[in-house]
């Protein structure tokens, strides 16, 4: 559901709902609607929180399980390395 991963992506970048809420230019009580499913965000937020999270707005609206990892200014071996890093959790979470 969109109000868990609205919630989980908060908490993930260090943010209170207050300090999103500002970021935002909204009231508290607005992102704490959506983190209780109580309302959704406008198509306006949909698009700033996947900006602000970096992450999609399909990903956010449950449209794809995947999100995307930006890579940019990082060496090819650190790339490298992140690369492996996912190949081994997948292979750990299959067994």
């Amino acid at each position: 559901m969109i109000s868990d991963k609205i919630k989980r992506l908060r908490e993930q970048k260090g943010l209170t709902q207050t300090e999103l809420a500002k970021i935002l230019g909204i009231t508290r009580s607005s992102v704490n609607a959506w983190e209780m499913g109580i309302s959704v965000p406008s198509t306006q937020y949909i698009v700033e929180l996947a900006t602000i999270f970096k992450v999609s707005s399909d990903f956010l609206l449950g449209l794809e399980s995947s999100t995307s990892v930006n890579v940019s200014g990082l060496a090819e071996s650190d790339i490298e390395f992140i690369h492996t890093t996912i190949n081994h959790l997948r292979m750990k979470n299959k067994l």
